[in-house]
């Protein structure tokens, strides 16, 4: 997932100068009623980018009403009268905000970045107002000391997990730590704000420009004409451009023969943000950030904020989390040795005996000796994997065959985007669940990556289904032409939609206990055990098809692509262990000790160095000044969830092997135990449930990645 777009639900002091004005005219804003459309889509017709603050002010001032009115009961604190109306005060808030950061994320305009500036801190204010507010958690205190051995179900569930997140948040706080508390909170706040208008900026100003059309010798007509059009489109410096995405790696290194071309691709990735140009250094935002979160961790009384934020999660602590990775580290290491130097040896037999292999040239000769060895390619197989077919003959054959959905194109209802689709999705027994919106191809205006999100998620108690959507990063071809994607891509749109199943499938009293809304270190166990579909021969079939001749792939050419799957695949496995060392260790210091700016590149260094992963063939899959998921998003102190969510997903895609994994009860069997729950129970009592396993067996991960 992406990385999802958290946004706390709180009360706020702040100056509401058009307020009186909005309100009187309220029934002109669309973001401002339930919409008309089906499933209360967001109307993006009638949202105009006007519209958005004057929402924000109105819902705002309608929570901080709400949050009073509990406040302000007279009568003894229970759940019908206290806990039901803290869930229901934010929904108003809910429905602008999902909209709103839908587009920051996915077609973000100057205009959308000058309202982010304003809205996150009136957010942030919101929030501390609510976690803070003494008179109301005294209230939740009351209902929790008082109801919750009496509770049960998910009335019980959303008690605990209501009054955890204000002790997690401060509630018990003395007043002086409180207001540092809010400060910080503010600070980190702007400071995230700062650092997604820096990254976006730095990664578009990092495209390399190409003047020649020989400098592209490797590359396909339409991998030429992808370029051609990036240049077109982003101010036409040079006639052919070389997009940069958001990995260390870049894809193209892995067909592009002008090894100085090579060299700017990668050199233009590593250095995108890290003050090579001037212009663009994130490293004092995320030096302040990791000393901010140090700071909060200690207000809390933990020694690091990675024991604070793990604490709330599967793994609990610092030393489960990083016994996982070095385990894994280890088991790695002679393996992608033995990797580096095979792939060296075979780039010596044609560029001689002196050829020092640099990490520009891995994907290039990785690539060449996979053609030896597999007689496979990217250009051979790329032909069969055209967006349109993986999406209908593909993610949505297998969730038909698996838990009996189909899709339904919805062409009139509108997009934020015209090259968006949207599904109504129908279970099998003919009842409408929910709206899927298709965000499939990159434009300047995304953010790198791929994620889903919610524009409404699932609720029984508010009557109402979810509204989701998936964004990719894929070339979009010219008109007229079919746009062809690589396997990591396919698997890709595969992962977002297993975190789409999470919610579509999602059947549960509150929002708040909804479809993802789990812990971190589970919300990426359905997307990746959604991959395992893509590969299923059944399905496999049915979507690899020649975008010309509608022909499924040839058997031979089949097998040879699927035994290529896993071909030198220490790099996936190392890059990913270096960038969740990278994110442990930053997270692991004490504020004291967060290094100063211009010492922070040595402390990545030396944290890799500790960890024993330090590799200039291997570089982490996202370096410290670009690392989205971390400064950016929710996974400061998580980025290992993918891994220890991979193990998970590869103990359940065994099951299903062992159940049938096409078959409607198994499929049925997953839905009703992990995907219709959300966070109506224990996690791992979820996983033992379903799989029979007390405990996920880690040693399948790297069998399943064929190490």
């Amino acid at each position: 997932m992406n990385t999802k777009k958290i946004i706390a639900i709180g009360m706020m002091s702040v100056t509401m100068l058009s307020l009186n004005s909005c309100q009187q005219n309220s029934y002109e804003n669309p973001l401002l009623a339930e919409s008309f459309l089906p499933f209360g889509a967001p109307d993006f017709s009638k949202i105009q980018t006007s519209d958005y603050l004057p929402a924000f002010e109105t819902t705002i001032q309608e929570t901080r009403d709400k949050i009073q009115a509990i406040v302000d009961n007279k009568e003894s604190a229970t759940f019908g009268n206290t806990i039901l109306p803290f869930e229901d005060s934010g929904r108003s808030l809910a429905r602008v905000s999902s909209v709103f950061f839908a587009l920051v994320e996915a077609d973000k305009s100057p205009e959308l970045s000058e309202i982010e500036k304003t809205v996150q801190p009136l957010l942030t204010n919101l929030s501390n107002e609510i976690s803070f507010n003494k008179p109301l958690f005294e209230r939740i205190k009351q209902v929790y000391d008082k109801y919750h051995d009496t509770l049960t179900g998910e009335d019980k569930k959303l008690l605990e997990e209501i009054y955890k997140d204000f002790v997690r948040n401060g509630a018990l706080l003395s007043d002086d730590k409180m207001a540092r508390m809010k400060e910080i909170n503010l600070r980190i706040s702007d400071l995230q704000q700062q650092w997604g208008d820096l990254l976006q900026e730095a990664t578009n100003e990092a495209i390399v420009w190409v003047d020649k059309k020989e400098d592209l010798a490797g590359f396909s007509d339409a991998d030429i004409a992808q370029c051609k059009k990036d240049a077109e489109s982003r101010g036409g410096k040079a006639p052919y451009a070389i997009v940069i995405m958001n990995t260390t790696q870049q894809a193209p290194l892995a067909s592009l023969d002008n090894r100085d071309l090579r060299k700017r691709v990668y050199e233009a990735s590593i250095h995108r943000a890290d003050g090579t140009n001037p212009k663009f250094n994130t490293f004092p935002i995320v030096c302040e950030i990791a000393k901010l979160r140090a700071e909060q961790a200690e207000i809390m009384g933990y020694p690091c904020y990675a024991a604070y934020s793990l604490d709330d999660t599967m793994a609990k602590t610092t030393d489960n989390v990083n016994n996982f990775l070095k385990r894994l580290i280890g088991e790695y290491k002679s393996k992608a040795d033995t990797e580096t130097k095979a792939i060296e040896e075979f780039a010596r037999k044609t560029e001689g005996a002196d050829f020092k292999l640099e990490p520009y040239d891995r994907f290039y000769y990785s690539a060449k000796m996979k053609k030896a060895m597999l007689d496979i390619s990217e250009d051979e197989v790329k032909p069969y994997f055209n967006v349109d077919s993986v999406l209908i003959n593909g993610v949505f054959y297998a969730a038909n065959r698996v838990y009996g959905l189909t899709f339904k194109e919805r062409k009139d209802i509108p997009t934020y985007h015209p090259d968006m689709r949207v599904f109504e999705v129908i279970d099998k027994d003919g009842k409408s669940l929910a709206l899927f919106y298709g965000d499939y191809y990159r434009r300047a205006s995304k953010r790198g990556g791929a994620w889903m999100d919610n524009f409404r998620e699932q609720s029984r108690h508010w009557n109402q289904k979810p509204v989701v959507f998936n964004v990719c990063n894929n070339a979009k071809a010219p008109d007229g032409k079919p746009s062809l994607i690589t396997w990591d891509e396919v698997t890709t749109m595969f992962h977002e939609f297993g975190h789409a199943l999470h919610s579509i499938l999602s059947n549960c009293e509150y929002n708040k206990l909804a479809g993802t809304n789990v812990a971190r270190d589970f919300v990426e166990m359905p997307s990746q055990f959604n991959e395992s579909f893509a590969s299923i021969p059944e399905v496999f079939d049915h979507y690899a098809r020649h975008y010309e001749t509608k022909e499924p792939m040839p058997a031979e050419l089949k097998e040879r692509m699927l035994k290529s799957i896993n071909f030198q695949s220490a790099y996936a496995l190392g890059e990913n262990l270096a960038a969740s060392s990278l994110d442990m260790a930053w997270h692991m210091l004490a504020a004291k000790d967060v290094p100063p700016v211009e010492k922070a590149k040595a402390f990545e260094e030396e944290a890799l160095r500790q960890y024993d992963i330090l590799d200039a063939q291997i570089p982490p899959r996202y370096m410290t000044s670009y690392f989205n998921h971390v400064w950016g998003g929710g996974y400061a102190a998580g980025y290992y969830s993918y891994l220890w969510t991979e193990v998970l997903a590869v103990n359940v895609a065994d099951t299903f092997t062992k159940l049938g994994a096409l078959k409607p009860e198994t499929g049925q069997a997953f839905r009703e135990k992990i995907l219709s729950r959300g966070n109506t129970g224990d996690l791992m009592q979820m996983f033992t449930d379903f799989t029979g396993m007390t405990q996920p067996d880690a040693s399948s991960l790297l069998k399943a990645r064929g190490l």
